[in-house]
């Protein structure tokens, strides 16, 4: 860093930190999604609003979108830098900082929200999180502030009926699912929104998955491509993540991170339920212009199960902290399997799987 940028880093930290001694808060987030998509975009500004309301304004977030202040992979940098004092993204944008990151993003396969959620909040799974943040020399404090629920499986130009279809194409695919992809023979990307509808159109990749269908109707996908493939085995629910400077953090009052805290499981409760009630109209629209809405075929979801298994396998024993994560979360999974599978009526093809 050179002198000026030392001095602008100097100035910027003592105005928040005169900012905070006044008993005002101003949070300056970046975030890896563009605020004007439904539920990854209303999730924070809805935050926001929140925040501001039970704070009686005291508490404000200026909220900047993909690449006006820092570009989404460099969020979790700038945050623990002190660069800015807050970011929100998703966990699995750091897989390539520290592998075991998309655990606390999506699984494939992984838990519906209900599940996931009791596992973050009352199991071991927020103890985790920030544990992994803390060994890997991050100095944030991080907290869930958005849930989304089942995304598509992806956007192809064409069938997908069995694996050798597979083989060849390149995706657009978030966290872990794209191991499971490329084991598969696919060269995956993995793109910002605003990126993928111009690669799509340019031949760069030759299928997409990014979210939802009310959000990938937004970014126009169904116009190249017409064959929208579910479950979204690689992504049952996503969870997403305000992170905060530690400094910062911890020059709050108990009074504001309560606030902060208690604002971002509201927009847990209020993504989930846009999320959930979006999903079906959007849907409609794509079946009249003409796209396919396709389940996948016993034959490929085996594939992607089984081959999921083996990307577990092999980051279990590359990373002791995934193996540790991983062997926490099925615990809690195997115990909470008994509630499941008594309380909830049955889903054919998550008890074949």
């Amino acid at each position: 860093m050179n002198k000026l940028s030392s001095l602008i880093l100097a100035s910027t930290l003592a105005v928040s930190a005169a900012t905070q001694a006044s008993g005002k808060l101003l949070l300056k987030t970046p975030t890896a999604f563009p605020s004007s998509l439904p539920v990854l975009g209303t999730a924070l500004t809805g935050f926001a609003a929140t925040v501001g309301n039970i704070s009686g304004g005291q508490i404000k977030v200026k909220i900047y979108d993909p690449g006006k202040l820092v570009s989404p992979t460099e969020i979790l940098d700038a945050v623990s830098s002190g660069k800015v004092n807050s970011g929100f993204a998703g966990a699995g944008y750091w897989q390539g900082k520290i592998p075991a990151a998309p655990l606390f993003s999506t699984v494939p396969f992984g838990p519906e929200a209900g599940e996931y959620l009791a596992w973050m909040y009352h199991g071991n799974g927020m103890k985790l999180y920030q544990k992994m943040y803390d060994d890997a020399g991050y100095n944030v404090k991080v907290t869930i502030c958005g849930v989304l629920p089942p995304e598509t499986s992806g956007w192809f130009a064409k069938p997908i009926e069995k694996p050798e279809d597979l083989k060849g194409l390149n995706m657009r695919i978030y966290g872990l699912g794209a191991d499971v992809m490329s084991k598969l023979g696919v060269g995956t990307l993995k793109l910002p929104a605003a990126e993928i509808f111009g690669a799509l159109e340019k031949g760069a990749i030759d299928a997409a998955e990014f979210s939802m269908p009310v959000i990938d109707q937004k970014l126009g996908f169904s116009k190249i491509v017409k064959y929208n493939y579910f479950p979204g085995w690689h992504q049952q629910t996503t969870l997403l993540e305000l992170l905060i400077n530690k400094k910062t953090w911890n020059g709050m009052n108990q009074a504001q991170q309560s606030q902060i805290e208690t604002a971002c499981k509201a927009t847990v409760t209020s993504s989930i339920a846009e999320g959930e009630a979006l999903q079906f109209d959007a849907m409609k629209k794509a079946k009249a212009s003409g796209v396919n809405i396709v389940y996948w075929n016993d034959t490929m979801l085996d594939t992607f199960k089984t081959t999921w298994n083996r990307v577990v396998e092999e980051q279990s024993k590359a990373d002791p902290f995934f193996n540790e994560v991983w062997q926490d979360m099925g615990a809690f999974r195997e115990d909470y399997k008994l509630w499941k599978d008594n309380a909830y009526l049955p889903s054919s093809t998550a008890k074949k799987l």
